[in-house]
C-alpha cells in the first residue's frame, strides 16, 4: 500500500484528498461565518439573530443555502447568458483558489511555493474581473455601474495592500508563508510577531482588506441606498448564492493573512505553549469577529471619500514605509526588528 502511495496515481489521490480536506474546512467555516456574522450584528442592535433553525440557530445558514440552491435561476431577457453564468463561478473558484497556498500549520500546506505572496496577490486581482463580467452581463444600468465603482475600488485598495506586503517581504527575505511565520518564531511569544514593529501597517491592512472584498464601510459597490444592490441586482437562487460565498471566502481569507503576515500563523502567543493548527483558527476567527464589528457599528463612506482614503493617504503613507523598512532593515536599526533573514529565508 505504501508503495502505491509513491506512484502518480497514488500522488494523485493524496493531492485530491488534501484538496478536498482544504475544501472542506473552508466550505464549513463559510456556514458558521455567516452565522457569526449575522449574530454579532444582531447583538449590536439589540436583537437575537438566527435562533430558530438548528440549535442556538446554528443550522440557519444551511436553510439559507438549501434555499437559493432549489430556487429556480432566473436570467435576464437581454442578459449575455454566458457570461452571465460564468461570472459568479468566476468570483467562487477565484477565491478558493488562493487557499492552495495558505499554511494552517507547519507543513500543512497544499502547495508551499516560494512566491506563494504573489499568487495570493495575482489571484485576488483576477477577482474583480466575476464583478465586471456580472454587472456587464446583467444588460441594465445600475449592475454596469455597480461593477465599475468596484473595479476602481478594489484596484486602488491593491496597491496599498501590495506596499504593505513589500515591508512584510523586505523584513523576512521571503515570500514564501512558512518563512514568514519563522521570522515571527522568537523568544518573547506575542511580541516577536510583526504586528510590532509594523504597527501602522497592520491598521492600513486592516482597512484597505475591508475595501478590497467590499465589506462596510466600504461596501458601496452593493449598497442598497444608493445601487439597488449594485452588480447582483439581476442575480437570484445559485449564481448569487455563489457572489456571496466568493465574498466570505475572500474576507476569510484576508483572516489568514492578516493572521500570517502580522500575528504569528500558527504559533502560540505565550512562549512555551506548543504551537499549533488551533491557534492559527482561532487567531482567523478573531479576525473575523473584527470585520463583522465594523460592518455593525460603522457608517458608509461617501464614495469620494474612498477613493480619496486610497489614493491620498494609504498610498503615500505605505510607500513611506516600504522606504523606511528598507533603510531600517540594510543599517539594522531597532535591534533587527526589520530584518529577519536568518530566520526567515
Amino acid at each position: 500500500m505504501a508503495d502505491f502511495f509513491n506512484t502518480p496515481g497514488g500522488i494523485a489521490i493524496i493531492i485530491l484528498a488534501q484538496v478536498l480536506a482544504v475544501v472542506a474546512f473552508v466550505m464549513i467555516s463559510l456556514l458558521f461565518l455567516v452565522y457569526g456574522d449575522r449574530k454579532i450584528w444582531a447583538a449590536v442592535q439589540m436583537r437575537r439573530g438566527p435562533n430558530v433553525v438548528g440549535v442556538y440557530g446554528l443550522l440557519q445558514s444551511v436553510a439559507d443555502a438549501l434555499k437559493y440552491v432549489v430556487k429556480e435561476v432566473v436570467i435576464p431577457a437581454g442578459a449575455d447568458r454566458t457570461v452571465f453564468i460564468l461570472a459568479p463561478l468566476t468570483s467562487f473558484v477565484l477565491a478558493m483558489i488562493a487557499w492552495a497556498v495558505i499554511p494552517f500549520n507547519d507543513g500543512w500546506v497544499l502547495s508551499d511555493i516560494n512566491v506563494a505572496i504573489l499568487y495570493v496577490f495575482a489571484v485576488s486581482s483576477l477577482e474583480v474581473y466575476g464583478v465586471i463580467m456580472g454587472g456587464w452581463a446583467s444588460n441594465s444600468k445600475y449592475p454596469f455601474l455597480g461593477s465599475l465603482r468596484s473595479a476602481a475600488q478594489m484596484i486602488s485598495y491593491e496597491v496599498s495592500i501590495g506596499l504593505i506586503i513589500i515591508g512584510l517581504i523586505i523584513s523576512t527575505g521571503s515570500m514564501n508563508f512558512g518563512h514568514i511565520v519563522e521570522a515571527q518564531d522568537g523568544r518573547f511569544g506575542f511580541f516577536s510577531w510583526y504586528w510590532l514593529p509594523h504597527f501602522p501597517m497592520v491598521f492600513l491592512f486592516f482597512i484597505s482588506a475591508l475595501a478590497e472584498t467590499n465589506r462596510p464601510p466600504f461596501d458601496l459597490p452593493e449598497a442598497e441606498s444608493e445601487l439597488v444592490a449594485g452588480y447582483q441586482v439581476e442575480y437570484s437562487a445559485t449564481p448569487f448564492l455563489l457572489f456571496m460565498a466568493g465574498e466570505y471566502i475572500a474576507i476569510f481569507l484576508m483572516c489568514a493573512l492578516t493572521t500570517l503576515l502580522f500575528f504569528g500563523g500558527w504559533l502560540s502567543p505565550i512562549p512555551g505553549l506548543p504551537d499549533g493548527v488551533l491557534w492559527m483558527v482561532a487567531k482567523m476567527a478573531f479576525f473575523f469577529s473584527l470585520f463583522a464589528m465594523v460592518k455593525a457599528i460603522t457608517p458608509r463612506y461617501r464614495y469620494d471619500q474612498l477613493m480619496r482614503l486610497g489614493w491620498k493617504v494609504f498610498l503615500p503613507f505605505s510607500l513611506a514605509w516600504v522606504v523606511f523598512v528598507a533603510f531600517a532593515a540594510k543599517f539594522d536599526w531597532f535591534w533587527g526588528a526589520f530584518a529577519r533573514w536568518s530566520v526567515g529565508g
